[in-house]
C-alpha cells in the first residue's frame, strides 16, 4: 500500500513539474531574452574577419544615428598594417573593395556611408586608398513601411560585409561575412551617435541646409545666372547670341519670339534633369544628386575630350557651320527648332564646369517634396536663360558692345588654353589606370580634328573631302579602340619579382613564369593585353601550378632590373621566359604575338597536385578538390 501511495505522489509530482514546465515555457514565448535585458543591448559580438600571425581585423553591428538619420553602424577593430581596399580602382582585383549591405524585412536601407580612408604604398610605392585600423562604417535607414510608430517593435537586420584584407606583405582570400544584429525600433532616438569624417566623392544622405524656401530658390536662381559666365559655355556665346540677332533683323517681335525659343531650350535642359529625379524618387527611392555624373570614368572622359575639341576650335583648327535649321530664313519654322537647340547645347556645355556652382541648390532640393524639388530645378534654368530673354528682346544694347577685332581673335584663343586647363583638371580627376591612355588619345584625337579641319577646304573636292575625313574618322576610331578602354581586371595572380621565391619554386620542381616589363614598354603592354589577358592561359597558368613572376623594370635600380642584365642577360624588354623543371634554361620570348607558344608549352606540363580544401569557417578538411 506504501509503495503504491509513493508511486501515485511521484507520479502526480511529475505531472506539477511539467506543467509548470510548460507554463513557464508559455509565458516566456513571447520574450525572446531575459528579463530586464533590453533588446538594444543585444548587438552582432565581433566576428573576427581576417587574421595573418599578429595582424587580424573584426567587426560588429550597431544601431546608431548620424546627424538626423537612423541607421546601422559596422564597427571595425584591427590592427595597423591588415587593412581592406576603398576603391575599386586600385583594388587587387576587380570587386575585391570592401562592400557593406544591410537588409531587414521590415526596414529598406540606403547605400553605406564609407569613412575618410588612409593611403597605405604598396611594394612598388604605389599610393593605395584603403580602410586599416579601427573605423566605422554607416548604413542608414531610408524607410520602416514594416514599423509601427511608437510601438516596441524588434527587428533583425542582416549586414553582409565582403572585400579582401591585406596586409604590407600578403594578401589574403577573399571574404564574404554575414553579421546580424537585433534592433528596437522604439529605442532609436537613444541609438548611439556617430560622425564619420567622409570623402567627397562618395554619395551622402541628403540634409537640407538651414535656409527658407525663398533663399533657396533665390539662390537656384543666382546659380543659374552663373552658368553665363562659365568657360565652358563661352565658345558658343558669340555663335548664339549673333546667329539669333541676324535671324530676328527683320522685326522686333521676330526677335523677342526668337530670344524666347532659345530660352525654351535651356529650359527643356533642366526639365530633363527634372524628370530624371521624379522618376528616380519615384521608382527607385533615390535622389538625383548633381556632380554624380562626375564619378563616372566614361563621363568625365568624355568631357575632357570635348574641352580638348573645343580648344581647337578657339584656336581655328577648325570651323563649325551653322546648320540650315538655325541658319534659316526667318520665315522657315525650322528657325524656331533650331534656336531651341542651341539653347539646350548651351545648357549642356555649362555642365563640365558648374557642378560646384549647382551643388548647393541641388542639396536644398534633393531634401525638399517632390514638386519643390522640380520648382528649384526650374528656377536654376530661368536663371540661365534670363540674360539671352532680356539681350535678344533689346537688340540695341548689341551695338554698345567693342567692334570686332584683333581683340576678339586673342580672347578666343585664350578662352581655348583655359579650356585645356580645365580638360587636364578633369583628366587628373579619372583613375590613375586611365590617365595615361586618355591623354595618349587626346592627341591623337587634336591630330585628327587637325585633319578634319585643315587637310580641306570650302573649295575642296567632295569626293577628296570625303576621303580626308573618313581617314580622321577611322584613325580616331582605332586611336579609341587602343587607349580608351578600362584596363581589365588581371587574370593572372602575380607576384612581385623575388629572386628567393623563384629559386625556392625550381629546387621543388615547380615551373616559373618571369614578365619582365616597364610602365614606359608600349610592346609590354600590348603583351599583357594579346597574351595574359586570354582566359585559357590564365587557366592553364593555375592548372599546371606555375608560379607567375611579373618583374618590373620601370627604375633602373630595381632588382629586377639588376637581375634582367646581370642574372638572365637581356639587354631590353619586353622578355618573357618560362622555367620548366628539368631543363637548364627557359624558354624566353620576345616578340609580342606568342600566346599560341606558350599555350603550347604550359599542355606539355604535368597538372600540380591537388591540395585538401579547407571550411574557411571552421578550419576543417573537407577532402581533395
Amino acid at each position: 500500500m506504501r509503495k503504491k501511495t509513493l508511486t501515485i505522489m511521484c507520479a502526480i509530482c511529475i505531472l506539477l513539474a511539467n506543467a509548470c514546465a510548460w507554463g513557464q515555457d508559455a509565458s516566456d514565448s513571447n520574450s525572446a531574452v531575459p528579463v530586464g535585458v533590453s533588446f538594444s543591448d543585444i548587438i552582432a559580438g565581433p566576428v573576427e574577419l581576417a587574421r595573418h600571425q599578429d595582424e587580424f581585423s573584426s567587426a560588429r553591428v550597431e544601431p546608431a544615428r548620424m546627424g538626423s538619420k537612423h541607421g546601422v553602424a559596422v564597427i571595425f577593430e584591427g590592427t595597423e598594417d591588415l587593412h581592406y581596399y576603398a576603391k575599386a580602382e586600385t583594388a587587387s582585383a576587380e570587386g575585391l573593395e570592401l562592400k557593406i549591405e544591410a537588409k531587414s524585412n521590415d526596414l529598406t536601407f540606403g547605400q553605406a556611408i564609407y569613412t575618410k580612408w588612409s593611403i597605405f604604398k604598396d611594394l612598388v610605392g604605389t599610393d593605395v586608398e584603403v580602410y586599416v585600423g579601427n573605423f566605422a562604417i554607416f548604413v542608414p535607414i531610408k524607410t520602416a513601411p514594416g514599423i509601427t510608430p511608437n510601438a516596441v517593435e524588434l527587428t533583425d537586420v542582416e549586414v553582409k560585409i565582403s572585400g579582401i584584407a591585406c596586409t604590407s606583405m600578403v594578401c589574403l582570400r577573399p571574404f564574404e561575412k554575414t553579421l546580424r544584429a537585433r534592433i528596437d525600433w522604439s529605442q532609436r532616438d537613444s541609438w548611439k551617435v556617430i560622425t564619420l569624417e567622409t570623402t567627397g566623392d562618395q554619395d551622402q544622405v541628403p540634409t537640407a541646409p538651414g535656409y527658407s524656401a525663398w533663399f533657396a530658390l533665390g539662390l537656384a536662381f543666382v546659380a543659374g545666372l552663373a552658368l553665363n559666365i562659365m568657360p565652358c559655355v563661352w565658345p558658343v556665346l558669340p555663335l548664339i547670341v549673333m546667329r539669333i540677332v541676324e535671324q530676328a533683323k527683320q522685326s522686333k517681335g521676330k526677335s523677342i519670339t526668337m530670344g524666347l525659343a532659345f530660352c525654351l531650350g535651356i529650359l527643356l535642359f533642366f526639365a530633363s534633369l527634372a524628370g530624371a529625379n521624379i522618376i528616380l524618387r519615384i521608382f527607385y527611392g533615390t535622389v538625383l544628386q548633381w556632380g554624380d555624373q562626375f564619378r563616372n570614368p566614361a563621363f568625365v572622359t568624355t568631357m575632357a575630350l570635348l574641352l580638348v575639341v573645343l580648344a581647337l576650335f578657339m584656336f581655328g583648327i577648325f570651323t563649325v557651320s551653322i546648320p540650315s535649321a538655325i541658319a534659316g530664313k526667318s520665315g522657315s519654322g525650322k528657325g524656331y527648332s533650331g534656336a531651341a537647340g542651341m539653347g539646350f547645347l548651351a545648357a549642356i556645355l555649362s555642365t563640365p564646369c558648374s557642378f560646384g556652382i549647382l551643388a548647393a541648390a541641388f542639396a536644398w532640393a534633393q531634401a525638399q517634396p517632390l514638386l519643390l524639388a522640380t520648382i528649384a530645378m526650374m528656377v536654376i534654368g530661368v536663371g540661365m536663360a534670363l540674360p539671352y530673354g532680356v539681350l535678344t528682346s533689346m537688340p540695341g544694347l548689341l551695338k554698345r558692345l567693342p567692334r570686332a577685332g584683333r581683340w576678339m581673335e586673342l580672347f578666343k584663343q585664350t578662352v581655348g588654353f583655359i579650356l585645356l586647363v580645365i580638360a587636364v583638371k578633369l583628366i587628373t580627376a579619372l583613375p590613375e589606370t586611365r590617365r595615361a591612355g586618355v591623354l595618349y588619345f587626346g592627341v591623337v584625337l587634336a591630330f585628327c580634328v587637325w585633319i578634319w579641319g585643315g587637310w580641306v577646304s570650302y573649295n575642296t573636292k567632295s569626293s577628296r573631302k570625303c576621303l580626308v575625313r573618313t581617314i580622321a574618322i577611322v584613325l580616331a576610331v582605332a586611336a579609341g579602340w587602343v587607349f580608351l578602354p578600362a584596363p581589365a581586371a588581371e587574370l593572372i595572380d602575380w607576384r612581385h619579382y623575388d629572386a628567393n621565391a623563384i629559386e625556392t619554386a625550381l629546387q621543388q620542381q615547380r615551373p616559373v613564369l618571369i614578365e619582365f616589363t616597364a610602365d614606359w614598354c608600349l610592346n609590354c603592354k600590348a603583351i599583357d593585353k594579346v597574351v595574359y589577358s586570354r582566359k585559357d592561359v590564365a587557366r592553364l597558368i593555375e592548372r599546371k601550378g606555375v608560379l607567375p613572376i611579373k618583374a618590373d623594370t620601370t627604375e633602373k635600380d630595381s632588382s629586377a632590373t639588376i637581375a634582367l642584365k646581370d642574372v638572365y642577360s637581356e639587354p631590353a624588354v619586353p622578355v618573357s621566359m618560362l622555367f620548366i623543371p628539368g631543363r637548364k634554361e627557359p624558354i624566353r620570348w620576345h616578340q609580342i604575338f606568342f600566346a599560341d607558344e606558350l599555350e603550347n608549352s604550359l599542355k606539355n606540363l604535368p597538372d600540380k597536385k591537388q591540395e585538401p580544401k579547407y571550411d574557411d569557417e571552421k578550419g576543417e578538411d573537407k577532402g581533395p578538390s
